[in-house]
């Protein structure tokens, strides 16, 4: 009996030092916030910096932060999401966000949005970060998208910067008149072509028909989708877009434009370092939205937007939340889109005003009313991207192919939507 009543003590001895240990463990953990991205160099710094003053601005919170490589993060996130979560991850808005929101990988960080005010502040970002009304993350840096231009090769022919689309069109017959391609690009990769597809589908039938189409939601042989592509044959039957441009890389069009050859590119900002290595300056090469098509439609943008999300398996979730709410202030947001030279999200945010590109990207993109795009290879599925992109690359060189095209996309989505 006393054997008995002494292993009784022993046992519940251990259970309590179990505990005990239980207890300090978490108490250790209490504080830390684990969090997993996938930064170059520059930005990598600034992360860091914002990191450092979040800590010092919130003492016994302590951010341990992992780095990995693009395409590495791209692979081993699905892993950690599911063994073993950190609390914040990077990410990417809109539809690349989807599957692991609908796969309830990814917390609903509506409250963070709601008691900080973010739905104002981050207004731009918001539909591309709402799924069933709620918020599934916190946007911090975008770029945007549109038409760069020589302004030598309008000033040659007497063309001035266009608002609508007629008038983008006159002047492109007064560019071929002189020699000189209206539109170049690239699409050897086939991504720039997709870019001109968003912004003639964006113009013409709104933000929110072009990520149902995205979403496999509407047939590609709906007349919708037919009358932009009736939009872009203004463009394309008159021969006004490079002619080889299949065969060319993205670089290969810009010194097109660099070189006086072409007037207009539909490019993303990060361009514009390859245009002044070419030697163009401010004076020559110019910026504008891409112009209005359909009146009726509110102008959205192209602007590729990274993110940081909360896994739902995060272990520190209120320290986590806490940093995604200063992680979108104007402050945290100014600085490490300085490091990165890309925009801040929040419409209180400081850009450099010395450079014109990021000043104008800023202000068209914190003040688009019809919402923000991320590009047809991120909204649209992989599969379904690529065919689309062929698809569009092949319109800009056989245009009279386009029922076949349209077709061919169509029995793509019945497949791949499943």
């Amino acid at each position: 009996m006393k054997r008995n009543r002494e292993e009784t003590m022993r046992s519940m001895l251990y259970v309590s030092i179990s505990a005990i240990a239980v207890v300090a463990a978490a108490a250790s953990q209490a504080g830390t916030v684990k969090y997993y991205g996938d930064f170059d160099p520059a930005p990598l710094a600034a992360m860091q910096e914002v990191i450092a003053d979040f800590e010092a601005a919130n003492p016994g919170i302590t951010v341990e932060f992992q780095n990995f490589d693009h395409e590495g993060y791209k692979t081993s996130i699905r892993n950690f999401l599911t063994a073993e979560p950190p609390d914040l991850a990077n990410w990417y808005a809109g539809n690349r966000m989807a599957p692991f929101v609908n796969s309830g990988q990814f917390m609903d960080v509506s409250d963070v949005w709601e008691e900080n005010g973010l739905k104002e502040a981050l207004a731009s970002a918001l539909p591309s970060m709402t799924i069933d009304g709620k918020q599934w993350g916190v946007p911090y840096t975008y770029y945007q998208w549109g038409i760069y231009y020589n302004k030598e090769a309008y000033d040659q022919v007497g063309a001035k910067v266009p608002e609508t689309w007629d008038e983008f069109i006159a002047n492109c017959a007064l560019f071929q008149e002189a020699g000189i391609d209206c539109v170049t690009t690239g699409t050897k990769a086939l991504w720039p072509g997709a870019g001109i597809f968003d912004y003639m589908n964006l113009r013409t039938n709104g933000y929110d028909f072009h990520m149902a189409l995205a979403n496999g939601e509407v047939p590609w042989t709906d007349d919708r989708v037919k009358a932009t592509f009736a939009e872009w044959a203004k463009l394309v039957e008159p021969g006004y877009i490079t002619a080889n441009h299949a065969a060319l890389d993205w670089q290969d069009a810009a010194a097109l434009l660099v070189q006086g050859k072409a007037a207009n590119y539909v490019m993303g900002n990060f361009a514009v370092a390859v245009f002044k290595d070419g030697g163009m300056t401010d004076d020559t090469l110019g910026f504008m939205a891409f112009p209005t098509i359909n009146p009726d439609v509110p102008r959205a943008e192209d602007a590729p937007t990274d993110t940081v999300h909360i896994p739902s398996g995060a272990t520190n979730v209120e320290d986590a939340k806490k940093f995604l709410a200063y992680l979108a202030s104007p402050e945290a947001q100014t600085k490490i889109n300085a490091a990165m030279g890309q925009l801040p999200i929040n419409k209180d945010a400081s850009v450099n005003q010395d450079d014109p590109f990021i000043a104008a990207g800023f202000e068209l993109l914190s003040t688009t009313p019809g919402g923000i795009a991320q590009f047809f290879d991120r909204d649209a599925p992989a599969e379904m991207a690529k065919i689309g992109m062929e698809g569009f690359q092949q319109f800009m060189v056989q245009p009279d192919q386009l029922d076949n095209i349209l077709e061919r996309l169509e029995k793509a989505r019945g497949r791949i939507y499943k």
